[in-house]
């Protein structure tokens, strides 16, 4: 029952001032953006799925009002359209398709009918249409001079659920656009990626006879067993360097967190407490994050590696399940209300570990298993409201957040 209440705990993610802080742009004090669309290659279904990735992309870097209308125009013409007279910039592109297949985007930033940024792109094939908006995206938040927006280029790891004890680990976009099943057949949860290039990656196999890590290189597809567990395998974090591995395993009847050495395949176990300890995360280089059950609930702790020291980090809910960390910085998933005759409200909130001040992050709905992005600017999490299941977007400079909802099935767990 211990291993199940653990699990749940599990299922259940630097700035120029304090982030906990909130930090309110009002839309109306954002300059406007128009889309000009010149492409004359593809069909309108076509041209609409690209506006519409394009469209979102410049939503969420958050520093435009973006108009929604679509248009077209020619690529070369001198000025811009008549209804975008009064937008302080506009974005034309044009897509074309290569005698080899390949699409290739060009596209230019105007602003007061004159060109001020242009870039092409090329990639192999149509399909992969939203990774081209997404660099686009990047590129035009660069040159605008703002905080980089690398994570938007970064793919997604999720495990989805299809049916009852069946999953599959999916490789994505961090808006969904994109999808490819790595993994399918059996029971496999929790992917991590293992390094910062991602090219490969950790996940637990539930089908042995023991919870087993297993490792993917994406190079060879080449699947490697790592380490076994009775009762529980987990693992929530790796190392910047990829060379150590932060595991929850249940050796000895509870969970608890062990840190493993990947290259001398030797592990150490780093919590001894008599119930629960399980989700830990690298804080800094002498620190681990983790969530623990030794108030009688689940509440998230920080231990010091090199004196062993524990301490509280979270003193606001009574069913803190789940932390991310980045620097100075913990978000974590507490739920909100106590209903037995309905779902509850799980919400996620940002804490510092150098102040008191706690910011709640979202609203309503279950919100849970939130990731910091690598550079502390964004945060991925799942949010499940109703029947549909989908993954957001927060982003914490500018107090917006944006979903992107799962065709089919429900996402268990995620890595960016």
């Amino acid at each position: 029952m211990k291993i199940l209440f653990s699990l749940f705990m599990l299922f259940g993610l630097l700035f120029a001032g304090d982030a906990t802080i909130e930090v309110v742009k009002k839309a109306d004090s954002l300059p406007g953006l128009a889309i000009e669309d010149s492409t004359n290659s593809y069909d309108d279904s076509f041209k609409l799925k690209f506006f519409k990735a394009l469209y979102a992309d410049m939503n969420v870097i958050s520093i435009f009002n973006v108009d929604r209308h679509h248009r077209y125009v020619d690529f070369d013409a001198s000025s811009v359209l008549v209804e975008n007279k009064d937008s302080n910039y506009v974005l034309r592109y044009e897509m074309t398709q290569t005698d080899s297949g390949s699409l290739k985007v060009s596209m230019k930033l105007i602003q007061n009918d004159q060109s001020v940024y242009s870039k092409t792109y090329k990639v192999s094939r149509d399909n992969i249409y939203m990774f081209v908006a997404h660099a686009m995206a990047y590129d035009i938040n660069k040159y605008m001079g703002e905080p980089s927006v690398e994570w938007m280029k970064r793919k997604v790891i999720f495990s989805r659920i299809v049916d009852t004890k069946k999953s599959e680990i999916v490789i994505s976009d961090y808006t969904l656009s994109y999808q490819h099943a790595i993994i399918k057949g059996g029971f496999n949860v929790f992917p991590k990626w293992a390094n910062k290039k991602q090219t490969s990656f950790y996940y637990t196999a539930l089908d042995a006879h023991r919870p087993t890590l297993k490792h993917v290189d994406l190079k060879t597809l080449k699947v490697e067993n790592v380490i076994s567990s009775d009762g529980m395998m987990i693992c929530s974090d790796v190392s910047d360097d990829g060379t150590k591995l932060l595991l929850t395993m249940a050796k000895y009847g509870q969970p608890d967190v062990y840190s493993y050495n990947v290259l001398t395949k030797k592990y150490k176990r780093e919590t001894t407490y008599g119930g629960i300890d399980v989700n830990a995360q690298f804080l800094d280089g002498n620190k681990i994050v983790f969530i623990s059950s030794r108030l009688g609930y689940p509440n998230v702790f920080i231990k010091d590696l090199k004196t062993n020291e524990i301490e509280q980090a979270v003193y606001y809910g009574r069913s803190n399940s789940a932390c991310s960390a980045n620097g100075d910085y913990i978000v974590y998933k507490a739920r909100e209300t106590s209903n037995a005759f309905s779902k509850n409200t799980f919400n996620l909130h940002l804490i510092s570990t150098k102040t008191d001040f706690i910011r709640r992050l979202t609203a309503t709905g279950v919100n849970e298993f939130p990731r910091f992005s690598r550079d502390g600017d964004a945060i991925l999490f799942i949010k499940n409201y109703k029947t549909q299941s989908s993954l957001g977007i927060i982003r914490l400079n500018y107090n917006k957040n944006y979903l992107f909802p799962l065709r089919y099935g429900k996402i268990q767990a995620i890595d960016w």
